[in-house]
């Protein structure tokens, strides 16, 4: 094992003695203690490393050598009097160039990307805007070996850094990839994070830094690298940057606003960095921006339900839980199987199927139904045909995909990493968890169902609102009981079995109730709509087709 299985991050391995965090102990000492390089590390000649640490006395000893990346050398002369003139018309000058040791050669300029002095990597860049990186390199940040404090800017490109360095800012270090299309869902892992392998690869330089300031690109790509880098980084410690306005049209990086509005305005912008909004944790200015584009443009449009005498009472969200319960045979699955086909032909949605109570083909068949109008198996009516059929799993294949646990026993956590899974590689935008008695369910000993119902339906929340996901969560009732005249009551909502906090977490509650006494006939009743803009109690009537299971108009 090498120094890296161990978690210890040095900033190279020469023979010598070597101080850096410690994995064991740094990450929960006190902040003002948490960057202290606790850990002393000496490189032996014959490669072999020992370690101890003075503030949790971990120590230990192993091999020091790991795989090593390629290493580029540098082959361009000092750059020609045309590049120095372009370098010059984005306001960098010639010292700069030259302490950055840029190069030129065959059409290309170079910039060489140090790691503790020795070059490890080379970006060139052919006009306009053509880049490459030397091939199989290390990742590693552009001007590392410049931290030298404990505090730090990061740009999204080589120019930016050098504009700050123009601007009197050496402590700079630019990304070498650029920005991600958007942020990824999920927590970050080391072992699976290429993309930001050189976060991971300039961890001992980074870690001791007490202020970063996030100073990329202003524009969506900017702004998700900003998350990411955050993310990794931490919060707690990090800053961004706005950058300022040019007759209205806001400058979209250090390089421009050097260009445009000279290197003070630079330097200030840097200087009036604000904290990196620590999540869970705002101020009411925070919310500025959100609030007048609320005012402008109005709340996210909820989207038809496919009947328009439901969309009264309801309409569907996205980021939002709606609780459906109803009596066994009452046909709350079918509604919501309606509900999705709605949404998946009106609005071109894409959902997450996680049903216990149906297995895959037969899920398929019934959906096939609702698309053909027509039944799956013989009957009074003229079932689909095989190519009708084909052409249904053909349109369905595209916008439902299911979650299955036929080998794992599914727990809520499990349903909704599947479903993070779904919204990365498909893109759902609508999860229906069907029903919640199938659910395994491990409550931790002491706590009582209401606190673990309340636990569970916060974490379901927490993905819809945090992936906008629109959530259908089934759930039956208690045993039914009998009221005057032997006949069964409408359900409430507080009748499902487990805890009030179904009605309580839920942003709309809907009971399904079949009509016993109106043959083929459903009542939909939507008992609770937290937002005005997307509904109001009320209970419309429907047909139900039970050959096909769709739902019509009812004339009552």
């Amino acid at each position: 094992m090498n120094l890296q299985d161990f978690g210890i991050q040095l900033r190279s391995e020469r023979v010598g003695n070597h101080k850096t965090l410690c994995p064991q102990c740094s990450a929960g000492r006190k902040s003002q203690n948490r960057r202290d390089p606790c850990l002393s590390v000496t490189i032996e000649a014959d490669g072999h490393a020992v370690w101890n640490c003075h503030n949790c006395e971990w120590s230990g000893t192993t091999i020091t050598h790991s795989e090593q990346k390629p290493r580029p050398t540098m082959n361009g002369a000092s750059l020609t009097e045309k590049a120095l003139n372009w370098f010059a018309s984005r306001g960098i000058g010639k010292a700069t160039v030259d302490r950055n040791q840029i190069r030129f050669a065959d059409g290309e300029i170079q910039f060489p990307y140090f790691k503790d002095g020795e070059l490890v990597n080379i970006k060139y860049r052919r006009h306009p805007k053509a880049f490459r990186q030397a091939a199989g390199a290390e990742k590693v940040f552009f001007g590392l070996d410049d931290l030298t404090e404990d505090w730090a800017v990061i740009v999204e490109g080589e120019m930016d850094k050098l504009a700050l360095e123009e601007a009197g800012f050496l402590n700079v270090i630019s990304v070498p990839d650029g920005a991600p299309k958007q942020v990824k869902e999920g927590d970050v892992d080391p072992e699976d994070d290429a993309k930001f392998s050189y976060v991971w690869n300039c961890k001992a330089w980074l870690d001791p830094l007490q202020k970063i300031i996030l100073a990329v690109d202003g524009d969506a790509p900017g702004k998700a690298l900003e998350e990411e880098l955050a993310r990794r980084l931490g919060r707690d410690r990090c800053w961004r940057v706005t950058w300022p306005n040019l007759n209205d049209v806001q400058s979209k990086d250090a390089n421009e606003v050097l260009k445009d509005h000279g290197a003070e305005v630079l330097r200030e912008v840097i200087e009036n960095a604000q904290p990196y909004p620590i999540k869970s944790l705002f101020d009411a200015g925070q919310f500025e921006t959100d609030v007048v584009q609320l005012y402008r443009h109005g709340r996210e449009r909820a989207l038809s339900t496919g009947w328009f005498e439901l969309d009264e009472f309801y309409t569907v969200r996205p980021g939002e839980l709606t609780v459906v319960t109803g009596y066994p045979g009452s046909g709350k699955s079918e509604f919501i199987d309606a509900l999705m086909m709605n949404l998946a032909r009106n609005a071109k949605w894409k959902c997450g199927v996680c049903s216990f109570e149906n297995p895959g083909e037969e899920h398929v068949a019934k959906l096939a139904e609702k698309y053909t109008n027509a039944p799956f198996g013989e009957g009074p009516r003229a079932r689909m045909t095989e190519t009708e059929l084909r052409d249904a799993i053909a349109w369905l294949k595209e916008r439902f995909f299911f979650i299955r646990a036929d080998d794992d026993s599914p727990t809520i956590d499990w349903i909704l990493e599947t479903a993070r899974g779904a919204v990365m590689r498909h893109g759902i935008q609508g999860l229906v968890i069907d029903p919640y008695n199938e659910i395994e369910h491990k409550r931790p000993s002491g706590m009582t169902e209401t606190e673990y119902v309340s636990q569970m339906l916060a974490k379901v929340k927490r993905f819809a609102q945090g992936h906008g996901v629109h959530v259908w969560f089934i759930a039956h009732p208690a045993k039914p009981f009998r009221g005057e005249g032997g006949k069964i009551p409408t359900l409430s909502l507080y009748d499902i079995s487990g805890s009030a906090h179904w009605v309580n977490k839920a942003d709309v509650g809907i009971v399904v109730e079949r009509d016993y006494e109106a043959v083929g006939q459903t009542m939909i009743h939507v008992k609770k709509v937290r937002f005005k803009a997307v509904g109001q109690p009320g209970s419309v009537r429907f047909g139900y087709d039970r050959a096909v299971g769709t739902y019509r108009s009812a004339i009552a």
